[in-house]
Order: C-alpha cells, then sequence, then structure tokens
C-alpha cells in the first residue's frame, strides 16, 4: 500500500467511524456566542471559562504591548525573543502560585512534552492516569522511560503500581481537572503515595486554573498540594494562549539547558506576555466571575438532572452528556444547531469507544437565560438523549 492508498484508506475508515473531524470557520472568534455561516449560535463549546478573551483590559494590554514590541518575537527565548514582557510575566507567575521559578510555553502542548521529554531517560517511569491528555500520554509514549498507566482517579491503582518495584526515576503524572469528563483528581492521595516511592508529582492543571483556589491559584492550591511540576495553560481561563511550567529554581535551569521545546521554538510575541499580565490581574480578582460561574454551573446541573440525565461527577465547568454511538452523538449536536445552540460532538480517539459525548461547557460570560435556553433546547432533542 502506497502513501495515497495508505491515506485514503485511514480517511475512508474513520468516516465510516462516525469520527471523522471537520474545521469550522468562526467568524467572530468564540466568546458567548459564535458566528459560522452567517448564523449566530449562543456557545456551549469554549474553553473562555471566565470570558477574558473579550476582555477589554486584556486586549488593550495587548494592543499596548504591540505598540511597544511590535506583533512578534522574532526568535527562541535563548537569541533575542525573551523580552522584559515575558520575564515580568515570569515573575508574577512563580509570586502568585507560590514556586521559585516560571517558564513560559508556546502551548500546553509543548509544555507537557518538553518537560518528559527533557526529564525522562531509559530505565525510568512514568506512572500517569488512564485518562490523562493526548500530549501527556504522547510524550510517555515517545519517551524512553517505561510507561505505566493506572486507573483514572484511583490511588490505590497507584500505589500498587509504585509498589511493584522498578528502577530509575519515577514521575507520576495527572491533570487537575480532566478535560473531556470534568471532574477532578485526588490531588492530595496521589502527591501522598508519589512521596512514599520517592516519586516527583505532575499535575496539568489546564481546567483548574484560574478557576479553583484561593484567587484561583487552581486544583492543587483548593486541595492544598505542591507538586514538584505544575503546569498552567492559558487557553481557557486566562482566554488567550500559552503556558508555563512552575518549579524550582534548578529545575528550571535544567530545562533551560536541556528543553528543546523551549531553546527551538520562536517564543510567545510579547504583547502577548503583555496581555496574559493583564489577565492574570483579572483572575486574581476574578472572584465575582468565578462564583457566577459556579451558579452557571448548579443552574445546569439542576436542570439536567430534571431532563432525567445521568450526570457525571463534575463541579467543573465541564459538563459532558454521554450519548454513548457516534453518530447519535452528531445528531444531537445537528439538531442543537438547529435551534440555535453550538455545542460540540465528542468522539473516539478523543474519548473511550462507546462514550461519545455532547461536552457542554460554560463560561462566566452566559446568563441564566442563556442556560434555560440550552435546557429547552436538549429537552426537544430528549428521543436522542434517551
Amino acid at each position: 500500500m502506497n502513501f495515497q492508498q495508505h491515506i485514503e484508506h485511514a480517511l475512508a475508515e474513520r468516516r465510516s467511524a462516525g469520527a471523522y473531524r471537520s474545521r469550522i470557520v468562526s467568524e467572530t472568534g468564540s466568546g458567548r456566542e459564535i458566528l459560522v455561516n452567517g448564523r449566530s449560535y449562543l456557545n456551549f463549546s469554549s474553553n473562555d471559562y471566565l470570558g477574558l478573551s473579550r476582555d477589554k483590559s486584556v486586549i488593550n494590554a495587548w494592543q499596548q504591548g504591540a505598540e511597544r514590541y511590535g506583533v512578534g518575537s522574532a526568535g527562541s527565548g535563548h537569541v533575542t525573543g525573551f523580552t522584559t514582557a515575558h520575564a515580568e510575566l515570569e515573575q508574577q507567575l512563580a509570586a502568585w502560585l507560590g514556586y521559585p521559578r516560571a517558564l513560559l510555553f508556546i502551548s500546553g502542548y509543548a509544555a507537557n512534552q518538553a518537560v518528559i521529554a527533557a526529564l525522562m531517560q531509559k530505565g525510568d517511569s512514568i506512572f500517569a492516569d488512564k485518562l490523562s491528555h493526548a500530549s501527556l500520554m504522547e510524550a510517555s509514549i515517545q519517551s524512553p522511560a517505561t510507561l505505566r498507566r493506572f486507573q483514572h482517579n484511583q490511588p490505590d491503582s497507584l500505589e500498587k503500581l509504585l509498589n511493584s518495584g522498578g528502577e530509575g526515576r519515577a514521575l507520576v503524572v495527572t491533570e487537575g481537572v480532566f478535560s473531556m469528563d470534568g471532574d477532578s483528581a485526588p490531588l492530595a492521595d496521589l502527591h501522598q503515595q508519589s512521596q512514599r516511592a520517592g516519586a516527583w508529582l505532575m499535575v496539568d492543571d489546564a481546567h483548574g486554573i484560574g478557576v479553583y483556589g484561593e484567587q484561583g491559584r487552581g486544583t492543587c492550591d483548593a486541595q492544598k498540594v505542591k507538586p514538584e511540576l505544575l503546569v498552567v495553560t492559558f487557553g481557557k481561563a486566562f482566554g488567550l494562549s500559552g503556558a508555563a511550567v512552575l518549579c524550582s529554581e534548578s529545575v528550571a535551569e535544567y530545562f533551560i539547558q536541556f528543553a528543546r521545546h523551549l531553546i527551538y521554538s520562536t517564543s510567545m510575541p510579547p504583547a502577548q506576555a503583555c496581555a496574559l499580565t493583564a489577565a492574570l490581574r483579572r483572575v486574581r480578582e476574578g472572584d465575582e466571575l468565578r462564583s457566577q460561574l459556579n451558579h452557571n454551573v448548579l443552574q445546569l446541573r439542576q436542570g439536567l438532572n430534571d431532563l432525567g440525565l445521568t450526570l457525571m461527577e463534575s463541579s467543573s465547568a465541564i459538563q459532558p452528556v454521554i450519548i454513548g454511538e457516534n453518530q447519535a452523538a452528531l445528531d444531537l449536536a445537528q439538531q442543537l444547531r438547529e435551534q440555535g445552540i453550538w455545542a460540540s460532538a465528542i468522539r473516539p480517539p478523543t474519548v473511550p469507544p462507546g462514550t461519545a459525548r455532547l461536552r457542554i461547557t460554560l463560561s462566566a460570560a452566559h446568563s441564566a437565560q442563556d442556560i434555560n435556553r440550552l435546557l429547552e433546547a436538549l429537552h426537544a432533542t430528549a428521543h436522542i438523549l434517551r
């Protein structure tokens, strides 16, 4: 089978499985509403949990940063791409989250890949939650270290694996809030198991940072845990993009020397770093936004319960409705769009087979009326939900 035959065969298989992915063109970005092909929809697929992607102070900070630094960094941070805007953001992040150092990365995917690739060597072991994000799993699989997966959110499963022996260093990997199920990891127990075994704990808190904890410091803060490695991303509650790794002084210096994703990537635009500093200020002062988001979550969960739907254990902005079959999930998403609601169908391989779902995400920008419209639309599609 040549390249073209392989490609055509793979595409045909994905179509027949109801798992084919297509990109949409949004004409307005991804705020509370989304405009697609000239039609406006209420958007319940965005990770903009606090609504900061359209915050005026964040937008103004980006514009002012662009006027000062230009629109791009024009180089790696190891050449000329590391500016005062980057340095100030790193310092503020480290102080806010209580770590000696923070290192900026172009994306959460790159940050996760960089940490695992730089730290783990042959003879080491990675212990990852089975539902960890694709960036964590791919980095672990590609690493020369041995990957072992523990049952989702099961500290006892992790303990058994840690106690089963193995040479070299051990790294335990999990998420703070899981992106597809919306549940939180039992970080205190996982950290305790890690410490007993002499392992380090790495937490990807992409979906918890800004939402949980005092001043929005995230899932680790909320559970009073300080992992050796904390990854926070800016594409969710911060309303922008990029990521940072929080760590000790010596680990930061190690990554500066050996993390290829950091060394060989053009750094984020300085204007973006300026906007992120403004977003950090809004996150820290955002108790009212977090309160509104929590209110929206409670309203939606009560409404879904009243519809007789089985809810997953999620108190986060991620509220999945499990459908099961791929085509049924696609049909539901399409019927909702016909009623002016945008909520994405998520299918394997992103989620396990047989658990295709409607991934509903909420924002502080949503109103009670918005959620009622969503619930009314779901009620009208009850024949698919059951």
